[in-house]
């Protein structure tokens, strides 16, 4: 399974990067606003940490805008992928973009009819949202496993992104269902470093090592 990171701070990028587990990076308006940095000298410098795909999303939610702001967002580097809405419009600007030999990461996607429609229109990543579809109290995780065996069932050239991870659990349930890619919060990242067991391990072999050297 492929590990997104889900963030546009690039000191947790620049971390996640040196571990070698990262094979790409989501973003969103939400999170770039937040770190209150420049969108599109966010990207690139986003791209020149990660060689993988970088998802950069577009603002507008008309068809025509969303291609063409797209298309912009592609000219960054090689490897952005345009992240667009699951709307009809959004159906309609992938369509277009994937015309255009342009990655597309089709966000905001809820159900497997979703995911489906997305794969047809030419989506290169499906992102179901699998926390907030435990929100609202369905199995998200679930459903992301059934947009993964649809779109695994046909010869689409699109992987599935679980989206809206909230916890390592979310993690290894992916993995458990084979799902292609999960994009997780760099806190999650940690948190999966971390067993109590390791620690009182590498405590016992410090505290052997002393008491042998004494």
């Amino acid at each position: 399974m492929q590990i997104f990171l889900d963030t546009a701070n690039i000191e947790e990028i620049r971390q996640a990067a040196e571990l070698g587990v990262i094979d790409g990076v989501t973003t969103n308006p939400s999170l770039i606003a937040k770190e209150k940095r420049d969108f599109i000298a966010t990207i690139r410098e986003i791209c020149e940490i990660v060689d993988g795909p970088i998802s950069a999303e577009v603002i507008s939610l008309n068809a025509d805008e969303m291609v063409a702001e797209g298309r912009k967002l592609a000219e960054i580097h090689e490897n952005v992928v345009v992240k667009v809405p699951f709307t009809r419009d959004g159906l309609k600007a992938t369509y277009a973009l994937s015309q255009d030999d342009i990655d597309v990461n089709m966000t905001l996607i809820f159900s497997p009819n979703q995911a489906l429609l997305a794969a047809k229109a030419g989506a290169r990543y499906i992102s179901p949202f699998a926390g907030r579809l435990d929100d609202i109290g369905q199995d998200g995780i679930a459903i992301a496993s059934q947009c993964q065996d649809i779109i695994s069932s046909y010869d689409y050239d699109t992987e599935i992104i679980a989206a809206s991870i909230r916890h390592t659990q979310h993690v290894f349930l992916c993995a458990q269902e084979g799902i292609d890619i999960a994009t997780i919060p760099f806190k999650v990242l940690l948190q999966m470093m971390k067993h109590p067991l390791t620690d009182i391990g590498i405590e016992q072999f410090l505290n052997d090592w002393k008491n042998a050297n004494k």
